[in-house]
């Protein structure tokens, strides 16, 4: 049975998977079932050091601490499944959440701000204003209307001649504003003609390819 949690820490820390020594902030630990939940789900070591060494939880409290991280610090509240497994006489802890369908769920931040986090490679990051612009409009259903001005053939243009563009590329090269070139960017993904590249401080968009 332990084998489990065994592939599991021969993987690594990555975007589906998280390590935890302890739990000692419910805080912190809502930002990571938040990241999860809003991106492609994951699941969660506990009692396992960031090297993949299994120290065990190191008491009965930090289950709780897991509930009270869900039910008092993120909204909506996340769903998760909790797993124990002995190895060795410790007990690690596997917390599995899957991916939100209707929410994007939010933490709070350092400063006690709730915001959306998200998850990308084994970090959690704020998700992007334009990201949340895009998840508005996709569960609003609002209609996208493209007309192809000026700056969204310049767009098409770049993007046919460079494999990619941010926000702040896209606003120099066409010389328009940041609400123009948000809305631009936003209504070609919501259409499937861009596709985004999510980074840990960036997002890129390039065209979108059917057979990618």
């Amino acid at each position: 049975m332990s084998n489990h949690i065994h592939k599991l820490i021969e993987e690594g820390e990555h975007q589906m998977l998280d390590f935890k020594f302890e739990i000692s902030d419910s805080k912190k630990i809502a930002r990571t079932l938040v990241a999860f939940a809003n991106t492609d789900g994951g699941r969660l070591l506990i009692g396992v050091k960031d090297n993949g060494a299994i120290s065990g939880i190191r008491s009965e409290e930090e289950k709780h601490m897991i509930q009270t991280a869900s039910e008092m610090y993120c909204i909506p509240n996340v769903n998760f499944q909790a797993k124990e497994w002995n190895i060795n006489g410790k007990t690690v802890l596997e917390i599995i959440v899957p991916k939100s369908k209707y929410h994007k769920h939010r933490a709070p931040d350092h400063n006690n701000i709730y915001k959306v986090y998200i998850r990308v490679k084994d970090q959690n990051i704020l998700a992007d204003g334009i990201l949340l612009k895009i998840w508005k409009y996709q569960n609003n259903k609002q209609e996208v209307r493209v007309t192809f001005t000026e700056s969204e053939m310049f767009l098409l243009k770049y993007l046919n001649d460079n494999k990619r563009i941010t926000l702040k590329e896209f606003m120099k090269a066409a010389k328009i504003s940041k609400k123009e070139a948000e809305k631009t960017l936003v209504n070609f993904t919501l259409i499937n003609m861009l596709k985004l590249e999510i980074t840990e401080k960036v997002i890129f968009f390039s065209l979108y390819e059917e057979d990618q």
